[in-house]
């Protein structure tokens, strides 16, 4: 076994066409888990992932099963080329990661974590068609400030507008439906935002446009065996580090409709870590940019590409 790790996931919004063809290619483990993934599914999620289209890949319901087996295939490709598996000492990831991070840990199987995140993407799709909503991403201001901002816009419209990720220090997202956030962005700028921008999502992740996905997900998620996890994983929804099988349940349906911690959980993760690593798994490298400005002088090896995956072996002997 290879010294233990933090070991950190992708959410949604990180997919790009191409993710995880390189570790496929050169790594047999990791295309058994694209094989594995398209019988589960019974659809040829693989061939999305490697060759789109775009407009299809970012639909919440393909892009979250398949960051999630892109993720587990970059870790099967580092054990696999390490010849042994890392124990991670401590896992996370944002949104949807949370799922990827339970695997990672033991706590859920492969094929159990792709199907909640199949079900979990679908259901948020379809919430999102019942009301009209979108994100906002808004630089400069802090969550006191935002969510007096969201209550307002939410007494005057009658809208949802909540306060959806807490990312890093000064970057918060902020979900509501259209309406809402159409009186809510220019309310921000006017209150001292640096930046307020629209982002282009599917629909108000993180907030009560979500309640209907939650109601179906808690369903699956008490039909789902969970093992307690080889390691803490530290949940989105409280910022705190869960091993306990019916707690990470309650706190994965918490999840949909709350916010999303990262700024609390990933400072508490690398206070707790010490001089222990990192590792953030593809696809991209958002994750080490939060990191950054959360706490600085934490060591994150990313791994956002098999042509990367040379130089982070290095870092991990």
């Amino acid at each position: 076994m290879v010294a233990k790790y933090g070991l950190l996931f992708p959410g949604q919004g990180a997919q790009q066409v191409g993710m995880g063809a390189d570790f496929a290619d050169r790594n047999s483990a990791a295309a058994e888990l694209f094989a594995e993934a398209d019988q589960v599914l019974g659809m040829e999620l693989a061939k999305l992932c490697f060759d789109g289209p775009l407009e299809q890949l970012t639909r919440t319901d393909i892009a979250q099963p398949a960051i999630y087996v892109c993720s587990l295939s970059a870790l099967a490709a580092i054990n696999q080329e390490l010849g042994e598996d890392i124990v991670p000492g401590m896992c996370a990831g944002l949104s949807l990661g949370e799922y990827t991070a339970l695997a990672a840990a033991g706590a859920l199987s492969f094929a159990d974590g792709l199907r909640l995140v199949h079900l979990r993407g679908t259901a948020m799709q379809s919430a999102s068609e019942l009301k009209p909503s979108s994100m906002s991403s808004v630089l400069g201001m802090e969550r006191a400030q935002l969510e007096d901002l969201c209550a307002q816009v939410a007494d005057n419209t009658g809208l949802i507008c909540q306060v959806a990720n807490l990312n890093s220090p000064g970057q918060v997202v902020v979900s509501g439906e259209l309406a809402a956030l159409d009186a809510f962005e220019p309310m921000a700028l006017a209150a001292g935002a640096r930046r307020v921008m629209r982002l282009n999502v599917g629909g108000a992740f993180h907030s009560e446009v979500m309640r209907p996905a939650a109601v179906e997900l808690a369903a699956a998620l008490d039909q789902t065996r969970f093992e307690p996890p080889t390691c803490p994983v530290w949940q989105n929804a409280t910022a705190t580090a869960e091993s306990d099988p019916d707690i990470l349940r309650a706190n994965l349906i918490a999840q949909l409709c709350a916010p999303v911690m990262w700024e609390d959980s990933f400072r508490a993760m690398a206070a707790a870590a010490g001089d222990t690593p990192f590792i953030e798994l593809a696809p991209g490298k958002v994750l080490s940019g939060l990191a950054r400005k959360i706490a600085r002088d934490a060591k994150i090896i990313s791994v956002p590409s098999a042509e990367s995956l040379e130089e982070s072996l290095l870092e991990l002997h």
